[in-house]
């Protein structure tokens, strides 16, 4: 095992069990269709995820689609709990010898896995040794910058990508006496709307946040153009360094902390704790997952609606498009692994790159549609009329050509930096710290991350 693979378990180890944790396996009671067998005769992959029910039983039904649909090679899907625990099972696999042929990686592990060369086989790489035809144009920007080289070449293969967006209760605007079909588009008119839902009583809580970091540092800055780290984000060397003590940073800290102190923001918790919030109806705004629209439909007893995320429209060049959060399917190395094996691999990918799985799993799921030709198929279908809203995060995504500021993020043990900023922020809502302090105790802290993570797997 190389040191790069030693960088991931010390990563997945201090985000054990935190991100897109749920409690149910997926696959368990899913009932697919038959699968038509010839024994002997296909190729097998074994498929490794970490989605909980119900969508790891919706991709499971994708892997079953792609079975039935040739002869030639078998998909073999399998849960192994939460990305953290499915990583672990496959580097432990791959210290055996015997990875699977594809896992499934949250995107802030992507840095991580990038330096675990040797153990990995860029997706576009496969696409050319099995000889299968692959068009990575085909992706929106802001997805494929994400999983992409700096000289845009795919290294992994995007499927399920989300972006946050804000979620709004109508029912509460009414009793405040705002307009439910103008939620606002500025934090300057966000902090009136919470202040006028506070002051009528018209819910428990103004506004609220789930994922912290992503929704309201990685994506405020990708919203606003400014940098969170030097060399791109990280795209353009292992040296990079957290700029997240900027005034801008910090001024939106010290928004927050008013907020907070005033009554019209929630700190919800770290990660995905701040979700319950909204569909209970205690919050009436949240910045949330786009992912997150199923569960508001089958929780929330309110009318509701979604809107961009907002921006301060005192920033030159604001706004601009959001980045993704979700994951992609890494393709794992073996020493006994075959030729016709990684072909099977690349047909699978080319499979659920078709605009109709595309359009299927954003219909099912409230995961983006990540290609142009899926975006139109929905349009097509007519979903996005029917429902309203379902179009904000792919519209929030293409909003702007991605910028220096606007491809992603590119930095090594993400989940440690995330878990630092948490701590300084918490520190500041408890009023312990200014704002200042905190951003610059958390950039600090973060380049120090940074610096070990550039020292185990510097080439």
């Amino acid at each position: 095992m190389n040191r790069a693979l030693m960088g991931i378990i010390v990563v997945l180890a201090l985000v054990s069990g935190a991100m897109y944790a749920g409690s149910l396996p997926a696959g368990a009671g899913f009932s697919p269709t038959l699968v038509a067998q010839v024994p002997g005769a296909r190729v097998t992959v074994d498929f490794w995820y970490g989605l909980t029910r119900p969508l790891g039983d919706i991709l499971e039904g994708i892997a079953f689609d792609f079975n039935n649909s040739q002869t030639k090679y078998r998909v073999n899907p399998a849960f192994k709990g939460a990305y953290p625990e499915t990583m672990q099972a496959a580097i432990a696999a791959f210290r055996a010898g015997n990875a699977p042929h594809i896992v499934q990686m949250f995107e802030v592990g992507t840095a991580t896995m990038m330096a675990a060369q040797g153990a990995i086989k860029p997706v576009y790489q496969l696409f050319k040794e099995a000889g299968v035809s692959f068009d990575p144009s085909i992706y929106l920007p802001a997805v494929r910058g994400y999983y992409s080289s700096p000289d845009g070449r795919m290294i992994s293969m995007p499927f399920n990508s989300s972006t946050p967006i804000t979620f709004y209760n109508k029912d509460a605007f009414r009793r405040a006496g705002l307009d439910p079909e103008k939620p606002p588009q500025t934090w300057a008119e966000l902090r009136a709307a919470a202040t006028r839902i506070r002051q009528t009583n018209a819910a428990p809580c103004g506004f609220t946040m789930a994922w912290p970091t992503w929704t309201n540092l990685e994506n405020f800055s990708a919203i606003h153009d400014t940098p969170l780290a030097t060399k791109m984000n990280g795209f353009e060397g292992m040296d990079t360094e957290m700029q997240t003590n900027s005034p801008l940073h910090v001024r939106h800290l010290q928004t927050l902390m008013d907020m907070h102190r005033e009554g019209t923001f929630k700190y919800g918790g770290r990660d995905s704790a701040g979700d319950a919030l909204f569909p209970s109806g205690e919050c009436a705004i949240i910045h949330a997952s786009s992912g997150m629209r199923a569960r508001v439909i089958r929780e929330a007893k309110f009318s509701w609606g979604v809107t961009y995320l907002p921006y301060h429209d005192d920033v030159k060049g604001a706004p601009k498009n959001s980045i993704i959060g979700g994951a992609s399917f890494w393709v794992m190395t073996s020493p006994r692994r075959t030729a016709d094996e990684y072909k099977a691999v690349a047909e699978f990918f080319k499979f659920i790159s078709q605009p109709e799985i595309v359009a299927k799993w954003h219909m099912e799921t409230g995961f983006v549609p990540i290609t142009f030709p899926g975006m139109t198929l929905v349009q097509a279908l007519g979903y996005w009329q029917a429902n309203p809203g379902a179009d904000i995060p792919f519209k929030q995504l293409t909003r702007s050509r991605p910028t220096r500021n606007t491809m992603g993020l590119r930095l090594g043990n993400m989940p440690e930096i995330r878990v630092i900023f948490y701590e300084e922020w918490e520190k500041a809502f408890q009023g312990l710290q200014t704002a200042k302090q905190a951003m610059d105790a958390a950039t600090r802290r973060g380049n120090e991350v940074l610096r070990r993570f550039e020292r185990a797997n510097a080439p």
